[in-house]
C-alpha cells in the first residue's frame, strides 16, 4: 500500500468450506480472493492453522502461502499463524526459508502457541511424545529467529563443542521472513516486546485484554535490529456488501459456525445464508450467535456494513489503538446457487474495502 494512506489493510484467511464444497474448491476460491487482494494493494495475506474442522481447510499455512506467492506479485504472504507447539522449530524455519527463496522479501512467519485443535488431534500431532508446554514457547521462538538468521543457530553438543545449524544454505538478510508474534494476552505481548518482534492481537476472537496487551507491548518494547520500533496489527472479522442488509445476511453463517464451536455443538461445513436462516440453533447456541453480532466501538470484533461505513469503522478503530494496520478476516458467506469454486462473500468484502480505500 502507498505510504500516504491512512489505513493499511491485510487479510487473514481460514479457507472456509461451505455446504457442498470440497477442500479443493475452497482452495481455488481462496486463490481468487488472494489475487483480488494483491491487485488492490493489500499489505499481507496470511493463513491460519486449524485441524480437523469441517468448515476450515487452512491446515498447513506454508503450503497455502506457497500457492498464493506463486500467483501474486506484490502482497506479502505467510502464516497467521503457525502453532509452534505442533511443530519442530527446524522444520518450520526450513519451510519458511524455502518460501523466502521462492518469494524473496514477501514472506511473513506469524507464530502462535495455541494448539489449533482438540486434545485428540493434538495427541496425533505429537505421536513421538507430548506437546511442548507454554513454558517452552519463548525458547521455541528464539530458536526460530536464530535459525532464520543468515548466521544460523549454534547448538552445544554434549562434548562441549559448537555445531552450526541453518534453515537454508545461504540466506540474505533483506529477504528472510519477518517473524511476528500472535496472541491475545499479556503473555504474548510481553514476549514480543522482550524479543523486539512485531505483535498481532487476535481481536477477532472477541476476548478481553486488548488495551492492556497493547500498552504492555509498547511500554516494555526492546528495539531489535529488524524492528527498531514496535509494530502492531489488530484482526477484525468482516462482511462488506453493497447494502448493510446483505452484509448482515452474509455474516450469519460465520456467526452460527462460531456459536457451534463455543457451545459444543457438532461442527459442520459452513452453511449457506439460506441454510442459516432456515433453522434456529438450540437455545444457548442461538443466543451466542445473536450476541456475537454486537459491535462495541471500543472493541470492534467484526465490521458488517457497506464499504464506506466499514472503512470508516476500521479507520477509527485503528486510530483509537494507534495500530499500524488492520487485518480483516473476510468471513462473509455465500448464497445458494453462487459458484461453488468461488468465495463470493469474501471476494466481495476484499474488493469493496480495497476500492473504498482507493
Amino acid at each position: 500500500m502507498n505510504s500516504d494512506r491512512t489505513l493499511a489493510l491485510s487479510v487473514l484467511d481460514l479457507v472456509p468450506v461451505r455446504t457442498g464444497q470440497t477442500s479443493a474448491q475452497a482452495v481455488v476460491a481462496t486463490l481468487e480472493v488472494a489475487a483480488t487482494a494483491d491487485k488492490l494493494g493489500y499489505r499481507r495475506y496470511w493463513f491460519a492453522e486449524h485441524h480437523n474442522m469441517p468448515a476450515v481447510a487452512s491446515t498447513t499455512p506454508p503450503v497455502l502461502a506457497a500457492a498464493v506467492a506463486a500467483r501474486t506479485e506484490q502482497i506479502r504472504v505467510g502464516s497467521g499463524g503457525v502453532m509452534l507447539p505442533n511443530h519442530s522449530t527446524l522444520i518450520v524455519a526450513e519451510q519458511f526459508a524455502a518460501l523466502a527463496a521462492i518469494a524473496p522479501g514477501r514472506i511473513d512467519l506469524g507464530l502462535g502457541r495455541a494448539p489449533g485443535s482438540d486434545p485428540v488431534i493434538s495427541q496425533l500431532l505429537h505421536q513421538s511424545g507430548t506437546a511442548p508446554g507454554a513454558e517452552t514457547f519463548p525458547q521455541q521462538v528464539r530458536e526460530i529467529t536464530a535459525l532464520l538468521d543468515p548466521a544460523g543457530a549454534g547448538v552445544r553438543l554434549r562434548g562441549g563443542e559448537g555445531y552450526a545449524v541453518r534453515s537454508t544454505p545461504v540466506a540474505v538478510a533483506g529477504e528472510i521472513p519477518q517473524v511476528w508474534l500472535l496472541g491475545s494476552s499479556d503473555f504474548s505481548a510481553k514476549l514480543a516486546a522482550e524479543l523486539g518482534l512485531p505483535y498481532v492481537f487476535a481481536n477477532h476472537f472477541g476476548g478481553p485484554g486488548l488495551s492492556d496487551a497493547l500498552a504492555t507491548y509498547r511500554d516494555t518494547y526492546q528495539p531489535s535490529e529488524a524492528f527498531p520500533k514496535p509494530r502492531t496489527i489488530l484482526t477484525v472479522n468482516a462482511s462488506v456488501a453493497p447494502t448493510a442488509e446483505e452484509a448482515a445476511e452474509r455474516m450469519l453463517p460465520q456467526r452460527r459456525t462460531m456459536a457451534r464451536l463455543r457451545t459444543g455443538l457438532p461442527m459442520t461445513a459452513q452453511e449457506t445464508v439460506e441454510e442459516a436462516q432456515a433453522t434456529p440453533l438450540p437455545g444457548p447456541a442461538e443466543s451466542y450467535a445473536t450476541k456475537s453480532g454486537s459491535t462495541d466501538p471500543d472493541r470492534l470484533k467484526e465490521v458488517v456494513d457497506t464499504p464506506d461505513n466499514a472503512l470508516e469503522q476500521l479507520t477509527a478503530f485503528a486510530g483509537r489503538y494507534e495500530v499500524d494496520e488492520v487485518m480483516i478476516a473476510p468471513v462473509a458467506g455465500a448464497y445458494d446457487g453462487e459458484p461453488i469454486d468461488r468465495a463470493p462473500g469474501a471476494e466481495q468484502t476484499v474488493r469493496l474495502l480495497g476500492e473504498a480505500l482507493g
